[in-house]
């Protein structure tokens, strides 16, 4: 396989490379070379970073509906398998426009324009969706992320050391999709974080992702007390999906704005549980900041 491309930014702390094809974050390494991302062993899964729009997760029978019409449109959209014009790119940014088609219409008729932007300073990387409507009726779309940091960590070895620690306490209850389906089930889950502190354990994703559909915190910290870390900032969204593929060397933390169709939804894109609706001329845009904290 041919090696992309890949648009390279850096601090004197980090350095991140960037593949057009889908504006994928490939690469997060410090300055000794380490790194903090996963090795997309294609064993388990190939993916680094994609970015999730127009859709979040599944829709029901892959099909998004609009006006009496259907169209097909496959799991977490096709943002990630298009490629995105580089606006703007200097040592330390870079930002990519991803903007409607012929090709993204045929699947899904809506005005639209993507914009992602990078920014490495010092140890944190600055990553900004923007989503802006051009058109001239309302649309309706959902975005996520879905970074897949490496497990264990640079400096660490034991994957039973890490755990997530969010600002907040999250007594609230999770979702989880069903498997054949990706459509979100109906019961709720008691949730398997303690005050605010959930030990990671591979066991976790046996059913698939783990779901916080109205998560209290804005925030949390991946890693080992006392050793190698990532600080995780999304203040503009309020759902997180936790997933990795047991026995991979990852682990997915996916802030995101919409998720998958719930069972027996069959409606209007516009009436889908957890749709950002955004009206003509406006935009709306989601932050995520990763912070590196060696051991």
């Amino acid at each position: 396989m041919t090696q992309p491309d890949l648009v390279t930014i850096a601090s004197e702390t980090l350095t991140a490379a960037i593949n057009p094809h889908g504006a994928e974050l490939w690469s997060l390494t410090d300055r000794a070379g380490q790194q903090w991302m996963t090795d997309a062993d294609p064993a388990f899964w190939s993916g680094h970073a994609p970015l999730l729009f127009p859709v979040v997760g599944s829709l029901a029978g892959d099909t998004l509906r609009h006006d009496g019409q259907a169209y097909a449109l496959p799991r977490h959209g096709f943002a990630r398998r298009l490629d995105f014009a580089l606006v703007a790119h200097d040592g330390a940014t870079a930002h990519f426009r991803l903007c409607d088609s012929e090709q993204t219409r045929a699947v899904y008729p809506f005005a639209f324009v993507l914009d992602m932007a990078f920014a490495v300073e010092g140890a944190t990387l600055a990553m900004t969706a923007t989503v802006t409507n051009p058109g001239n009726e309302t649309l309706p779309f959902s975005f996520g992320y879905h970074p897949a940091f490496a497990w264990p960590l640079p400096g660490s070895t034991d994957k039973h050391a890490h755990r997530l620690v969010f600002t907040k306490d999250e007594p609230g209850a999770i979702a989880r999709v069903d498997k054949q389906t990706g459509l979100v089930l109906e019961r709720r889950y008691a949730t398997p974080v303690r005050g605010r502190i959930l030990p990671l354990r591979e066991q976790l994703f046996t059913n698939d992702a783990v779901i916080w559909t109205d998560l209290a915190s804005r925030a949390l910290t991946y890693g080992v007390e006392g050793g190698p870390a990532l600080d995780v900032a999304f203040p503009d969204t309020a759902m997180l999906g936790l997933w990795q593929v047991p026995g991979a060397n990852y682990i997915c933390i996916e802030p995101w704005a919409g998720h998958a169709d719930p069972q027996g939804f069959a409606g209007d894109i516009a009436e889908k549980p957890g749709i950002v609706l955004l009206a003509p001329g406006q935009s709306r845009s989601f932050r995520m900041d990763v912070t590196v904290r060696g051991g």
